[in-house]
């Protein structure tokens, strides 16, 4: 039997790493996934445990080219962002994956600012909030002044993705999709690394960057294969959309964070949007994305932990509640102080749902309607922020909000003069770091067909 050709695709997130074989019709034809237990640094802070991972990578390709089913062509890699692995000259990591997370001292953020123009000014340039740790850069800024002995041993930083592409191709680059990534290391007004990663010394410890459909030959044992150089998970679930759908669009991708995405947009970033977690990344074609961003998954996951202890009720039961738009009628009028339609500019760093009395809803079910009209009318701000002075029209949804049928309603309906998709695609950041480097292994023609739509319209799903 003749063995189908596949790329191989990593797709690392916080809680499950995977490995999926695609065909040349970007069907999956092999999955495996895997999960380990944090470690934790030399502070005790958790972070994610390197050595696992590097493990699993290497022991995944091994059962893959033992298995005579496929020829893997290609191989590239998805993670998450603001994530940098620091390795000597011999490629071996120096120092734990330090967690974007980790509490940042504020004196070394005033002196960083107070250095180099102050926080607004920087910010604007960078395309990148306040964000400590979540701003890659400073953890290199970091350690030159907490670490100098580590610092100089550096000979890399790589970012995730660029450090798992070193793994197998031994050759060690810069991607602009992780650069981009709220790290505080692009100068979005030039195009180029703001002055101050020059005037630190930090350019030093940044590989060569290298466009972001490029493949490089393997070192890894196996087949005679290509290896992409890696992709910010973000801008890798971006990449299906670009190719697929050429008319101005918003994607809204759903997880933990819910980050609206407009490539179209090319307004710079003012003051008030960086202050309200608006942001740019850089596509895998170098353009600029203004991006912005809702912790709603997160606050959505833990208000359902309430909903179902208040109501002794299983959290596995608001998987699939049932839209029921008398319940958001009845919610409107007995809560005129959250207007259906919020035009106000505030309260987007919690969900007033957090605020709310239990004990005022009849019934769980009620209650979790409540939850999901807040969190609609809080994304309802943070997605106007990056379509305003567009020509968008449609808005496509994926991830785990795509699902939730009262969310999608909802969403319709404080857009109404928008199209609103929920959009189907197995696996889209995976996919799109593969469609990325289609080049390198696949000669038939881009899909057209991969990504499924439902359309949503007025609060009402039309079929």
């Amino acid at each position: 039997m003749k063995a189908t050709p596949v790329i191989a695709v990593f797709d690392v997130g916080k809680t499950n790493k995977k490995l999926f074989l695609f065909d040349e019709h970007y069907k999956i034809v092999f999955e495996r996934s895997a999960r380990f237990t944090e470690t934790v640094d030399e502070d005790g802070d958790p972070c994610e445990n390197l050595e696992s991972l590097r493990l699993s990578v290497f022991d995944s390709l091994r059962e893959v080219f033992r298995n005579p089913a496929f020829e893997v062509k290609s191989i590239n890699f998805a993670t998450y962002g603001a994530s940098f692995v620091y390795i000597d000259e011999n490629g071996n990591p120096l120092a734990p994956l330090y967690n974007y997370l980790k509490e940042y001292p504020e004196n070394l953020k005033e002196q960083f600012y107070n250095t180099y123009g102050g926080m607004a000014a920087f910010s604007n340039r960078t395309a990148s909030p306040v964000l400590g740790s979540l701003n890659s850069g400073m953890q290199l800024y970091r350690i030159k002044y907490e670490k100098p002995e580590l610092f100089k041993q550096i000979r890399y930083a790589l970012h995730l993705p660029q450090y798992l592409s070193y793994l197998i191709s031994g050759e060690a680059y810069s991607d602009l999709t992780s650069i981009g990534c709220h790290t505080n290391l692009w100068d979005f007004t030039k195009n180029d690394y703001h002055d101050w990663v020059r005037k630190e010394g930090i350019i030093d410890k940044l590989a060569p960057i290298v466009p972001s459909d490029s493949v490089i030959p393997a070192a890894f044992p196996g087949n005679n294969y290509a290896v992409g150089a890696g992709f910010h998970d973000s801008s890798a679930a971006l990449v299906p959309y670009l190719v697929n759908f050429h008319e101005p669009f918003v994607l809204l991708s759903t997880g933990t964070w819910c980050i609206s995405l407009n490539p179209f947009n090319a307004i710079p970033l003012s003051t008030e949007e960086l202050e309200n977690d608006c942001l740019c990344y850089l596509q895998y074609e170098g353009k600029p994305v203004k991006a912005s961003r809702l912790f709603a998954g997160y606050e959505h996951e833990q208000q359902v932990k309430r909903i179902a202890a208040h109501f002794g009720t299983d959290i596995i039961a608001y998987r699939s509640v049932a839209y029921d738009p008398k319940i958001v009628e009845d919610l409107q009028q007995s809560d005129k102080a959250a207007p259906f339609r919020a035009e106000e500019t505030k309260g987007l760093k919690e969900s007033p749902f957090a605020q709310r009395d239990l004990n005022d809803y009849p019934s769980d079910v009620v209650a979790y309607h409540r939850l999901i009209l807040d969190l609609v009318n809080q994304q309802y701000i943070s997605t106007r922020r990056v379509l305003d002075g567009t020509a968008v029209k449609r808005i496509f949804v994926d991830g785990g909000f795509s699902k939730n049928v009262i969310f999608m309603n909802l969403l319709a309906a404080v857009f109404p003069d928008l199209e609103v998709f929920a959009a189907y695609m197995a696996q889209a950041t995976a996919v799109g770091a593969a469609l990325a480097i289609h080049h390198s292994w696949n000669t038939k023609a881009l899909p057209n067909d991969i990504i499924e739509l439902k359309y949503y319209a007025g609060g009402k799903v039309l079929s």
